[in-house]
């Protein structure tokens, strides 16, 4: 067992910074604590090098080793604690000179004696530990790392360089055959062919952990889910709740009344512009990404079970729908989870499940004439060695690293025994290390499994993830652990970790990259490593969020727990923390025994804590407020006016990350200016529509997020921000109106890359300013710009804005109504990507965008509110064009993603070379004209046409002879909706 080294240094890290900090102030401190602290400072920073020199060698650490690193780590902790709780409830010394400043240090001094007095103890004795520690060292032999002994390869895992992974490789996401399976001809006979069959059907999908079940389920349900009215996945596991389970299905089969308000913006992210829309919302209840939000109804927590089984029943007794239920442990959980389903349901409906027992299997699929079992197996000597190569070449960099493939021995793939888990982790490992020779690789799996020895078990795959997290670097080491905090099969919002790992100083400024972008560099790496995965992109080509396998998960969580890096309450596996002191507190339910739990816990010790359910039984005054630096509390309910909570939240004066986002709190109070350090503020869907004036004096906060796009709500900024938040990076959601924040105040915000307006209101003054302040800001940092503009007036002032000032612009949304595109859009060569919402669909604004030679995606949207400027550019796509919308040659030389959502989508054609690098094409309309030129698209991998469901027979017609043109050229999927 090795402690995780990474964690420890991070600690130090962070923890020298503000030891730092703390001497160069000008604290009034009592006689010889300067001293104490210049001690612990070096003493620390040299057990930070001893730490990092341990982390760089293979061999393991015996038991003398690890309990002195635990010490180091238990006494770096409380002496953060210390630190924070002095550097903050004191003040520094007034400055200056004269009788007047000599009398307020008088006063001061006699005023702050006794927490003076008292910190200095702490201090004392803190260093005393801190010296014995070192002493004991000696006094025990623990031993020094033996020279000869280091990792080879450090120019590759350990020593790579933040800077040389700026490189951006944009890419989709798309759905893959999964490797070993072919065409499951039985499989898709069940899901497709059997439609005709009136009972429902369960399909038990087994094999072991890691053999590939939930991919198979994923590529099922993926493909023929859009032939199904409803449809759900969820992820089960050994401790789950049947109840919550199925009131996270209930959550996303609800009729669309219940969900209209929740979803009431398209995948495109584009926004609607028609409130309540029934085309575009009943779209939206149709489609559905792979493993939607997990996000539960917890109100429905207290209904009780009759009340849960009736609603459900109502919602799909009387529709064909498809379940995806992964990873069921038990047949008595797949029991209690049953028995909620409707008892008469003739519509075909199927149910698919994932289990790693043959028993449960058995169980689920009891009925042979309607159910089905397949048993996954491990891959087969050609389908392993074909998935080794094919993963090493998606590793970013890997044509680099071509050349060295042949260096790697066979032995690296055949020793995963043909588990698709292993052998994609080893692959990653494999590509983070070109340096490495046949020999050291041929001693590396020998050091695994020794030959002839094969990974065989899951327990067994462990030594493979335990080699792959020892060979991070100790910040990705740190920053792996983190995974933790998240719930199994939860998909992980890429900037929501990062703002995290920012907050908890996990990341640093180095090689002359932004902290933001060594946090980025840090998430790319461990997709490249394989440590966690993507699932989704956003349409710029970066990752938008991803996910860890469970069996990885739980390898991190023992880590962390080991370390008592973090506590998990609530997780699907039983941790045990070895410490009674909680460090970082993650919450995954809120049951009354996962209360008590919570309970019995020492938390004054807690610096971040997160909780995934509800506010029930947690009060934050139980928590040592003074010290918690990241409070994240997405998705909860519980905030109530009355309720305290977020005065308690307040208090926090160390807070640095705040996410209240799908709360349901309703205002921020003033005292919120008491956060000084706080850098991320995250109170997008929810009731908060204004900051308060206080917000003004956070100089701290880089991240103010706000509104929801989908819904149309906005965030009204005070007046009171002018000249304040220098270091504001994003700002989003927000609403310009008079006696708001003007305009032309946002000049002020020189360090912003982000803005995104919601609304503007109709005032030629807000106009005028605004153009001006784009203009100004473009000169410094901005980079993304989103502007909702429902009037279009402010859209009619964008001719005049000076293409000059927008050179730098990577990423354009204008979504209002807008017959013709700007003169100076074509100059934009750094753009890559451009949203234009109730935007002329027509050849001459596909002459204009064609110039821009980085675009990477492009999305073209109108809905089909009765407006006549939308119903007149309806006309013009129709008119202007001559029934026909043709997609030039030249140009689009970077172009992957085009998107256009219409109700009526004229005859549309692609030129030859058109757009030479097309990947993915998505059309969603009701009624189409015709579809040409897709047939030569030669890079064409995804076409994706969502239809209505009562379209005419001249464009079912025209669906069906593109089915037959695009056979065994690219994946066509054809979508359709019902109003």
């Amino acid at each position: 067992m090795e402690l995780a080294v990474g964690a420890s240094e991070a600690t130090l890290k962070s923890l020298l910074s503000k030891l730092g900090a703390l001497l160069a102030e000008e604290y009034a401190l009592i006689r010889g604590v300067r001293g104490d602290i210049q001690f612990i400072t070096d003493e620390l920073a040299s057990m930070q090098a001893f730490l990092s020199n341990l982390s760089k060698y293979e061999e393991g650490h015996d038991d003398q080793t690890e309990d002195w690193m635990k010490q180091i780590r238990d006494v770096a902790y409380d002496i953060e604690d210390c630190i924070d709780d002095f550097a903050h409830s004191l003040r520094p010394d007034p400055r200056g000179s004269g009788w007047v400043t000599a009398v307020r240090k008088i006063l001061y001094e006699i005023r702050t004696w006794y927490p003076r007095r008292n910190i200095a103890t702490q201090i004392v004795d803190l260093k005393n530990r801190a010296q014995h520690i070192g002493e004991r060292r000696t006094r025990y032999g623990v031993r020094d790392p033996q020279p000869g002994k280091k990792k080879s390869n450090l120019g590759g895992a350990t020593g790579y360089l933040a800077a040389e992974n700026q490189d951006v490789t944009r890419q989709l996401v798309r759905a893959q055959q999964p490797v070993g399976v072919k065409d499951m001809p039985d499989l898709k006979k069940w899901i497709h062919e059997d439609g005709k069959r009136e009972k429902t059907g369960v399909l038990s999908i087994v094999g072991f952990g890691g053999v590939g079940k939930t991919t198979i389920a994923m590529d099922l349900y993926t493909k023929y889910g859009p032939e199904f009215q409803r449809r759900a996945m969820v992820t089960v596991s050994q401790n789950s709740d049947p109840e919550a389970v199925v009131r996270n299905i209930l959550n996303q089969v609800k009729p669309l009344s219940n969900n209209a308000e929740r979803r009431g913006e398209d995948s495109s992210g584009a926004v609607s512009l028609g409130k309540k829309n029934p085309v575009i919302a009943t779209i939206l209840s149709r489609i559905r990404l792979p493993f939607p939000n997990q996000k539960q109804d917890n109100g429905g927590g207290r209904d009780k079970h009759e009340q849960i089984k009736k609603e459900l029943k109502n919602c799909l007794a009387d529709t064909r729908y498809l379940l995806l239920i992964d990873d069921v442990w038990s047949s008595s959980t797949w029991q209690s989870i049953w028995k909620y389903f409707p008892e008469e349901n003739k519509k075909g409906s199927r149910i698919i499940v994932t289990t790693r027992f043959q028993a449960v299997a058995t169980t689920c699929s009891a009925h042979k004439d309607q159910d089905h079992i397949h048993l996954v197996d491990v891959l087969s000597g050609e389908e392993a060695n074909s998935l080794f190569i094919k993963t090493l070449s998606e590793c970013r960099g890997n044509s680099a690293r071509q050349s060295n493939q042949t260096k790697v021995p066979d032995r690296v793939w055949q020793m995963c025994g043909g588990l698709p888990l292993a052998i994609v982790t080893m692959a990653g490992v494999v590509a983070s290390k070109p340096l490495m020779i046949r020999d050291e690789w041929i001693a590396v799996c020998n050091s695994l499994f020794p030959e002839p020895e094969k990974c065989h078990k899951p327990e067994e795959f462990m030594r493979i993830i335990n080699y792959c997290y020892n060979d991070l670097p100790s910040d990705l080491k740190t920053c792996c652990l983190y995974l933790s905090i998240f719930p199994k099969g939860r998909e992980v919002s890429r900037k929501r970790l990062i703002r995290r790992w920012i907050a908890e100083g996990f990341v640093s400024e180095k090689q002359g990259l932004s902290v933001e972008d060594v946090a980025d560099t840090c998430f790319k790496q461990l997709i490249e490593r394989k440590m966690m995965r993507p699932v989704e992109h956003n349409s710029n080509g970066s990752v938008k969020s991803c996910r860890v396998h469970d069996m990885v998960l739980e390898y991190i969580i023992s880590k962390a727990a080991e370390e008592n890096f973090i506590t998990v309450v609530g997780s699907h596996w039983s941790m045990s923390t070895s410490s009674k002191k909680v460090r970082r507190l993650t919450i995954h339910g809120s049951d009354p025994k996962r209360a008590k739990n919570v309970d019995s816990m020492n938390l004054s010790h807690v610096r971040s804590l997160t909780v995934f359910e509800n506010l029930d039984k947690l009060h934050f005054k139980s928590f040592k407020t003074g010290i918690v630096q990241v409070l994240d509390l997405e998705g909860c309910k519980g905030f109530r006016e009355s309720d305290a909570n977020v005065s308690d939240i307040c208090e926090m004066i160390l807070l640095k990350y705040l996410s209240l986002r799908k709360t349901d709190i309703k205002n921020l109070p003033n005292n919120i200016s008491k956060l000084k350090y706080l850098e991320t503020l995250d109170v997008r869907e929810t009731e908060v529509k204004q900051l308060p004036t206080t917000v003004g004096q956070l100089e701290r906060i880089t991240n103010i997020l706000g509104g929801d796009k989908r819904r149309q709500r906005t965030l009204k900024l005070p007046k009171e921000l002018k000249g304040t938040m220098k270091s504001l990076r994003i700002l989003s959601g927000v609403e310009i109106v008079e006696g708001s924040t003007a305009a032309s105040d946002f000049s002020y915000f020189t360090t912003l890359r982000k803005l995104a307006i919601y609304r503007i209101h109709h005032n030629e003054d807000i106009f005028k300013n605004l153009l001006s302040s784009i203009q100004y800001l473009s000169g410094y940092s901005l980079q993304t710009l989103l502007i909702v503009d429902e009037s279009s007036e402010f859209f009619k002032t964008l001719e005049s804005m000076s293409p000059s000032h927008l050179t730098d612009l990577r990423a354009l949304e204008l979504s209002g109504k807008l017959l013709y595109l700007p003169k100076w859009l074509d100059t934009l060569q750094h753009l890559v990507k451009l949203t234009l919402s109730a935007t002329a669909l027509c050849t001459d604004n596909f002459l204009v965008i064609r110039k821009l030679n980085s675009l990477f995606s492009l999305t073209f949207s109108i809905s089909e509110k009765q407006d006549p400027a939308l119903a007149a550019i309806l006309e013009k796509n129709k008119s202007a064009s001559r029934g026909e919308i043709v997609v030039p040659a030249g140009g689009f030389s970077k172009l992957k993603l085009l998107r256009i959502f219409v109700p009526l989508l004229p005859s549309l054609t692609f030129s030859k070379n058109a757009t030479p690098h097309l990947e993915r094409i998505e059309l969603r309309f009701k009624k189409l004209e015709g579809f040409h030129g897709v047939d030569e698209l030669g890079k064409l991998q995804d076409v994706v046409l969502t239809v209505d469901g009562h379209a005419s027979e001249r464009t079912n017609s025209i669906l069906d002879g593109l089915k037959q043109r695009l056979e065994g050229k690219c994946n066509l999927i054809v979508n359709k909706y019902h109003d």
